[in-house]
């Protein structure tokens, strides 16, 4: 699956935050594909016809925003082009939680990418989240995961410090990552995107190539970490990380995590 992105350069129409928009965008070119980051409804269905993925993160949130996501959204169900959601803060305000139950409701979105206290607040579960921070509480994040990947007939991939990742039926378990990723703004939005575009060279099979994206992702940022557990410098290796590393040697901390040799 890596291979193919690297080889096809998918196209992933962005509808991002302000705040992590240049990030987002080199680490979709480290990684092999290739973002638009367009957000006026005026183009909003051009630039969605043109991608093999599209990417919608509320991060910074507006009204002419939504209306580009739901309009991009539209327009990539009408040809087939997958949709990733990132409700970022979702629980933060009302303002928030109405947009994405909008998108829900109107857009057949693919993956629901977020962290544990967004799963929560979509799912009305008691959740102490502190802004967009995934927060703390005592839900069963299976349970939840689970229940609204039905709910809404969709992938949803939590990320924490164990990945889930799932489709109703299936789950996947990814334990890889590092805590330093959380110092670093962006890399879950990032990673939304990832999603996406794993989702462009795999769409027969969305709950596989959303499981892939998390588990290469997490796997490069563990990576990464022992080059320095630093923000500033992390962020580089990460970057570095994600364009570096192949199959081989995913497949290699895989098995070395399970202890099976190589």
């Amino acid at each position: 699956m890596l291979g193919k992105l690297r080889s096809e350069k998918p196209i992933i129409h962005c509808i991002t935050n302000h705040v992590v928009s240049n990030f987002q965008a080199n680490g979709l070119l480290a990684l092999g594909a290739s973002p638009i980051m367009g957000e006026a409804p005026e183009e909003a269905a051009e630039l969605a016809a043109l991608a093999d993925a599209v990417s919608l993160n509320i991060g910074t949130l507006n009204s002419q925003s939504l209306n580009s996501m739901l309009i991009a959204g539209k327009k990539a169900n009408a040809l087939g082009v997958p949709v990733v959601l990132d409700p970022v803060g979702v629980g933060a305000t009302a303002f928030r939680a109405a947009a994405v139950n909008k998108i829900l409701a109107a857009v057949e979105v693919a993956v629901l990418r977020c962290n544990a206290g967004e799963l929560a607040a979509i799912a009305g579960a008691d959740w102490q989240a502190k802004g967009v921070d995934a927060g703390e509480g005592e839900a069963d994040i299976h349970e939840l995961a689970r229940n609204t990947a039905k709910r809404w007939k969709l992938i949803v991939a939590v990320s924490g410090e164990l990945d889930i990742v799932t489709d109703g039926k299936r789950v996947a378990e990814i334990p890889f990552g590092h805590r330093v990723m959380t110092s670093v703004t962006g890399t879950g939005c990032l990673l939304s995107s990832v999603v996406a575009a794993f989702l462009a060279v795999h769409p027969e099979d969305r709950f596989e190539a959303a499981a892939a994206a998390m588990r290469y992702y997490a796997i490069a940022g563990e990576q990464a970490s022992a080059h320095s557990e630093l923000p500033g410098d992390f962020q580089t290796a990460f970057l570095n990380q994600l364009n570096a590393m192949g199959q081989n040697d995913i497949d290699g901390v895989i098995h070395q995590k399970e202890g099976v040799p190589r």
